[in-house]
């Protein structure tokens, strides 16, 4: 029989893995925010998830299992049907005669266990496993890649599928509409959401169908398809995206909505003909990544900086960063900050990705002559204090932007460049006058994403000399991470993104360097001689804290310093 023992804070500074002060501080917090201990330690930081389970096994008195470089048996899975698993969160781990060990997230919860040993006819052994990686076994074992070749044998075995080129509308609509092509889709799109990825890619290739998906900023092969399958999986996207799906000739750009396990979910498509076929690419819109705090987003120190140039009345501020750096997160973060009752917040948007109070939010429409320059005219005389427009992309919605911020507003936007001091002269050159620049802008922030080193397989090293060069940090002792690779992050060791930043608030010397039509390199110097952080500084503090590797911080800033 299981018995309690010690409560699980005693059991972790017993073994020395936390002090009293940090279980105090932990109880605090707990108690403050309605959390377990447990959840409280990992979000101060103590401890890891895997740690706070082993604590939770040594107080119920079963055994930890980390699932992450576990192998299970298929014969033992097949053991405890998929719906049995998922809907109660176990993964059956082991059998030995009789006796099938279980793994469980609550192993104290004894109507599960009835429910397999009648399911089963089998004596079982409860153990403990965290839910994420139970959730992520379960996709492993019982996942859509078994039911996806399930899908393409019935697909090969039917009679519906051509591989010709020119086939008219009628029958490519009817391939699309096939059951299975359905299926085949949904399971796709669904997987991608489940693994976090941002884009689908599927691809034609001379002989088959590739898919890949783009996971914390990397692309990685999910699919090969068969090439007969070609033409039925591109239709059907095209109509789910309202695409006609008898021109292969010229690019097309849609949208689809749809919900994943009760999570609404936008997709941009964009198809462009190739030599093999139709390209397609479906940029995904999650909008439960969209709503994050702007404490949470991991500015550290600039957080003030940030926040002080948000309370300004007036002024342009810039998020500045390529396609993919999460420069609509941070500005729905901002808006979410300054947006209340006794302001009025509009939003020129393409598209709008998430819904928000107390904000009236505009669409472009380029093809009904609402551009950005003619919905930032109209937005002004809606009598707004802060505008936020989605993106500067030519001369004309430059120069509004700039004269609205003379004129009293706040103004939040994004533009292309490579870091922060480079917005300054990019507008310029977009037309907008020097002096005008320097008189309207508030600062600028750039960013990157970097991925997250995978919490499951997270080890520590000691920094080699090249690094510590390559750091700046020649002859110190200092301690790195990276992740060993294992099944939680598919072997990549990064599980996540993380932002790192660069914060370019003006001064005195920085608008008279404007006004002279200085160069980026100068502004920059100006910068960092007034307390801005380069994002590669950035970058490297993240790496010490282990949030990433001090090799990814080099990738994703390579091309700046």
């Amino acid at each position: 029989m299981m018995t309690r023992k010690k409560r699980m804070g005693e059991i972790l500074v017993d073994s020395g893995q936390i002090t009293e002060e940090q279980l105090e501080e932990a109880l605090a917090r707990a108690s403050q925010k309605g959390l377990r201990v447990g959840e409280a330690l990992v979000q101060l930081g103590y401890l890891t998830e895997m740690d706070v389970y082993a604590a939770i096994g040594d107080q119920l008195g079963v055994p930890f299992v980390s699932l992450s470089y576990y192998s299970v048996d298929p014969d033992v899975i097949n053991q405890v049907p998929e719906q049995v698993a998922r809907s109660n969160k176990i993964i059956p781990l082991f059998r030995v005669r009789n006796s099938l060990t279980l793994g469980m997230a609550d192993p104290l919860n004894f109507a599960v266990i009835d429910q397999v040993v009648r399911t089963t006819g089998l004596e079982v052994e409860p153990a403990i496993c965290s839910e994420r990686e139970i959730e992520q076994a379960i996709d492993h074992y019982y996942g859509t890649s078994a039911t996806m070749d399930e899908v393409i044998q019935v697909l090969d075995e039917g009679e519906t599928l051509d591989e010709e080129e020119d086939l008219d509308a009628g029958t490519l609509t009817q391939m699309a509409g096939d059951a299975p092509i359905v299926k085949l889709v949904n399971l796709m799109i669904s997987q991608a959401v489940k693994d976090g990825a941002s884009d689908i890619h599927v691809e034609p290739e001379e002989k088959n169908l590739l898919v890949r998906f783009r996971v914390d900023g990397v692309l990685r092969e999910a699919y090969t398809q068969p090439k007969k399958l070609q033409n039925a999986i591109i239709s059907r996207i095209k109509i789910m995206a309202s695409l006609d799906i008898a021109e292969r000739r010229v690019p097309q750009d849609g949208r689809i909505q749809m919900k994943i396990e009760g999570r609404p979910i936008d997709m941009r498509v964009s198809s462009l003909p190739t030599a093999y076929g139709e390209n397609i690419v479906m940029r995904i819109l999650d909008k439960s990544n969209l709503m994050v705090k702007l404490s949470d987003l991991g500015f550290g120190e600039d957080e003030e900086r940030l926040r002080y140039i948000l309370s300004r009345p007036n002024g342009v501020i810039l998020v500045t960063g390529p396609t993919g750096s999460g420069k609509t997160t941070t500005l729905y973060s901002a808006l979410n900050e300054v947006s209340k009752i006794d302001v009025n917040t509009i939003t020129l948007e393409d598209p709008i990705e998430y819904r928000l109070p107390l904000i009236r939010q505009s669409q472009v429409n380029v093809k009904a002559g609402m551009t950005f320059a003619a919905g930032l005219r109209s937005v002004l005389r809606q009598d707004p204090d802060i505008v936020m427009v989605g993106e500067i992309r030519d001369s004309e919605t430059a120069k509004i932007a700039v004269e609205a911020a003379l004129t009293g507003h706040l103004v939040l936007s994004t533009l292309h460049t490579n870091d922060a001091p480079g917005a300054l002269p990019r507008l310029i050159d977009m037309g907008v006058e020097p002096f005008l620049v320097a008189s309207s802008i508030g600062g600028v922030l750039a960013q990157r994403l970097v991925r997250r080193i995978c919490s499951a397989c997270k080890v520590e090293y000691e920094a080699s000399e090249a690094l510590l060069k390559t750091m700046e940090m020649e002859g110190e002792k200092v301690k790195l991470y990276k992740g060993e690779g294992c099944r939680a992050c598919s072997n990549t060791g990064y599980k996540g993104c993380a932002g790192i930043y660069e914060i370019l608030t003006m001064n005195e010397e920085i608008r008279a360097l404007v006004t002279a039509n200085a160069s980026a390199d100068e502004i920059r110097r100006a910068g960092i001689k007034a307390g801005m952080k380069t994002l590669r500084q950035d970058g490297i503090r993240k790496a010490l804290e282990g949030i990433t590797t001090i090799e990814e911080v080099m990738r994703v800033t390579a091309a700046i310093d």
